[in-house]
C-alpha cells in the first residue's frame, strides 16, 4: 500500500483499478490520466465485445484488461477501484473490494438500499478504508461558495431550494443499455441526474424526512422514465424542489432561496464538459449581481480528494453520515414513484 505518510509535496499517485469501461468509465479514465495523484493500471470490463474494441483504445496502453471486477481486485499493488458499474453492482463489489483491502470511489448512486449502503460503508470503517463518491458537483467552486456563504448566515435562514439537472444525452444510447433498464437503472431521471441535486440539498439542509415523487415517461420510450419531480421535506420546514428530464437539452441550476436574499449557480454545459457558470446573487437592501466563473475539473477534483484521503493528506469532504442520509432519499423517492404519495425518510 502507499505510505501513509507521504507528504502533498512529495506523494507517490494511488494506484487504481477501473470497474466498468462505458460511457462514465471512458470519462473517469481520461481524467486520470491527467492527474499526479492517481495512476490507472487495471481495467474490468465484463461485456465481451467492449473489452474485444477496448485493445485498439491507445487510453489503455500498458494497462492490465480483466473480464471481471473479481480479477481485477486480485491484481497485486492496487490501493484503490474505482466503480463504473450499474447501481445494482455497487453493494457486492464494494463490500468485496472492502474484504480485499481495497479503498473505493463509487460513481452515485452510492446503493440503491439504506440496508446495502449501511453494510457496505460499515466494512468500510471496519477496516479503516476510505470511501468516495461520485457527487462531483459538491466540487465545483461556485457551489462551493454557496455553501460558505450559507454557513456564514449570508442569506439568512434557508427557506427553499430550486434545482434542476436536465439532459437529452440518453437518445444517443443504444436501447439494451443498462442506463435505460428499469431493472438496472430503476426511476431513470433520478439515478441518472437527479441524484446529485438531492445529495447538494442534504448537503445544505442536513437529511431530509420525507418526499413526494412523480415520474412518468412522456418525450421517449425509455421503461424507466424521463420526466421527474421531487419534492423533498426537511425537519426545519424547508422544502428541496427538484426535476429531473432526460427528454430535453440541457439545463443545470441550484438555487438557494433565504430570508436574506438568494443565490443561483447556472452551469453553461453539461458538467462532463464544463464551460462555466453563472451566478445570480440577491442580497435584500442590495443590487442584484451577475457575473461568470470561469469552468472547473469538478470529476478529476473529486477524484483528487479521494486519492488525497486515501494518502492520509486530507479527510474526504464528504462523509459516510450523508452518503447514508442520500440514500434514504433515494430509497424513499423510488417508493413515493410507486405509492404515488407522500413518503417518511427512514433515519440514517
Amino acid at each position: 500500500m502507499t505510505n501513509a505518510s507521504t507528504s502533498q509535496a512529495n506523494h507517490t499517485p494511488i494506484k487504481v483499478g477501473l470497474v466498468g469501461y462505458g460511457w462514465w468509465g471512458k470519462t473517469i479514465a481520461r481524467q486520470i490520466a491527467t492527474s499526479q495523484w492517481l495512476q490507472l493500471c487495471a481495467v474490468a470490463e465484463i461485456d465481451t465485445p467492449a473489452r474485444t474494441a477496448m485493445q485498439n483504445d491507445p487510453a489503455l496502453a500498458n494497462i492490465t484488461v480483466y473480464d471481471s471486477p473479481e480479477k481485477l481486485m486480485a491484481h497485486k499493488a492496487l490501493d484503490a477501484v474505482i466503480l463504473c458499474t450499474p447501481h445494482q453492482q455497487h453493494a457486492q463489489q464494494m463490500m468485496l473490494a472492502a474484504q480485499a483491502g481495497l479503498h473505493v470511489f463509487c460513481e452515485k448512486p452510492l446503493c440503491l438500499t439504506l440496508d446495502d449502503a449501511q453494510k457496505a460503508i460499515a466494512q468500510f470503517k471496519a477496516r479503516g478504508l476510505v470511501l468516495g463518491i461520485g457527487h462531483e458537483r459538491r466540487f465545483e467552486p461556485e457551489i462551493m461558495a454557496m455553501r460558505q456563504l450559507i454557513a456564514e448566515g449570508g442569506l439568512g435562514q434557508i427557506l427553499q431550494i430550486e434545482a434542476n439537472f436536465s439532459q437529452d444525452k440518453f437518445f444517443a444510447l443504444p436501447k439494451d443499455n443498462w442506463r435505460l433498464s428499469n431493472t438496472f437503472a430503476p426511476v431513470g431521471p433520478l439515478t441518472a441526474t437527479g441524484i446529485h441535486l438531492v445529495d447538494l440539498s442534504i448537503a445544505v439542509l442536513g437529511p431530509c424526512e420525507t418526499v413526494w415523487a412523480r415520474l412518468a415517461t412522456l418525450g421517449s420510450d425509455f421503461e424507466n422514465g424521463d420526466t421527474l419531480a421531487i419534492m423533498m421535506g426537511f425537519p426545519n420546514g424547508a422544502n428541496a424542489m427538484i426535476s429531473a428530464v432526460l427528454a430535453t437539452p440541457f439545463e443545470g441550476r441550484f438555487a438557494v432561496y433565504g430570508s436574506h436574499g438568494w443565490i443561483e449557480v447556472r452551469d453553461r454545459t453539461h458538467p462532463e464538459n464544463p464551460t462555466g457558470w453563472d451566478i445570480t446573487t440577491v442580497l435584500r437592501g442590495k443590487e442584484p449581481q451577475k457575473r461568470f466563473a470561469a469552468p472547473h475539473p469538478t470529476v478529476l477534483a473529486n477524484l483528487e480528494a479521494f486519492a488525497k484521503a486515501v494518502l492520509q493528506i486530507t479527510p474526504y469532504p464528504v462523509s459516510t453520515q450523508e452518503m447514508l442520509a442520500n440514500v434514504a432519499a433515494l430509497e424513499a423517492i423510488m417508493k413515493s414513484v410507486q405509492s404515488k404519495g407522500l413518503q417518511p425518510v427512514i433515519a440514517a
